[in-house]
């Protein structure tokens, strides 16, 4: 059985093993693939992994060996699923591997903004503070998150353990979500889009990017946002207008944004909005702790496992 890993870079710089997949298979890992390389280099396989590549029903049509694709993710969107269901091809994901990584990457980011911490440490080595008269100095706003509204968009797995914590810090915790008020948690409280972004000092995106959640800030519901307000986006680049935000932030409406992705990845160097003084921007990383990656892989070799033995996990 051939085995193709399309991508394994990203999940796999060299720092994990793929040893557990190939005793299930002839195994050729690549690093990266091209548009132009995909149909070449999967072309002999019965199962092929990927995590950015795509096989849309163009490539999929010219693959008439392939049995099996399993994303190196939990969205799944690279693949047209429903062009792989005709051809009877099972797709797999890896749900919820990243959860506890992606939930301290939101607190990494609200808290380089509250707390500064890497401002101060870049001033410090550069000898700032031991020229300093007083014992102590700011030149930043220092923000206490304990009290603060903390509005969350979309409760999912990840959503979730965001809200516990944020409750562990103290904050007033509100949900925009499709579960009912009853079934909630203590500490939180479901609430309208509208009172969400108009009260929360500190919003977070956790919903999936569908058509209606496609640029779901934007010019309009930025304007309901306190211009005190911290936005977070460590879900998908374009729940966002890139471009509205970076007009928000120039223009004083909105206090900061930070995000671990973007609508376009890599990004431009000339990007606005990563030109803004009060963006803060980490390259999508957040799934990417030793910890989680080790998940990830043992997940999706164990997906690949149990369709070899005829009882497909995770299917999508």
């Amino acid at each position: 059985m051939k085995i193709v890993v399309l991508d394994g870079y990203g999940a796999n710089p060299g720092d994990l093993s793929w040893s557990e997949l190939e005793k299930m298979g002839d195994l050729t890992v690549y690093d990266r693939t091209s548009a132009e390389e995909t149909v070449a280099r999967a072309a002999d396989a019965e199962i092929v992994l990927t995590n950015k590549v795509v096989l849309g029903r163009k490539e999929i049509e010219q693959l008439p060996n392939i049995r099996y694709i399993g994303v190196l993710a939990t969205g799944y969107n690279v693949v047209d699923t429903q062009a792989a269901h005709e051809r009877g091809i099972t797709v797999t994901n890896v749900p919820a591997y990243s959860t506890e990584s992606v939930a301290q990457m939101v607190f990494a980011h609200l808290l380089t903004v509250t707390n500064r911490t890497e401002h101060y440490a870049a001033q410090n080595r550069q000898g700032r503070w031991s020229r300093n008269p007083d014992f102590c100095y700011w030149d930043t706003r220092l923000t206490e998150l304990a009290g603060k509204i903390f509005g969350i968009v979309g409760l999912g797995n990840i959503g979730m353990r965001v809200a516990m914590i944020a409750c562990a810090f103290g904050m007033r915790v509100i949900a925009y979500t499709s579960k009912r008020e009853e079934n909630l948690p203590a500490g939180i409280r479901k609430a309208s889009l509208e009172e969400l972004l108009a009260t929360s000092d500190v919003v977070t995106l956790h919903c999936p990017l569908t058509d209606s959640t496609r640029h779901l800030v934007n010019a309009k519901t930025l304007r309901l946002m306190k211009p005190t307000a911290i936005l977070i986006n460590t879900g998908r680049g374009p729940l966002v207008c890139d471009a509205d935000v970076a007009e928000a932030l120039a223009g004083g409406r909105l206090y900061a944004y930070c995000a671990d992705v973007m609508t376009e990845e890599p990004p431009k160097a000339d990007s606005l909005l990563l030109r803004q003084p009060n963006a803060y921007f980490t390259p999508h990383v957040a799934w990417a702790t030793t910890e989680a990656r080790t998940r990830l892989l043992q997940t999706a070799i164990g997906n690949v496992r149990s369709f070899v033995n005829g009882t497909p996990e995770n299917v999508v």
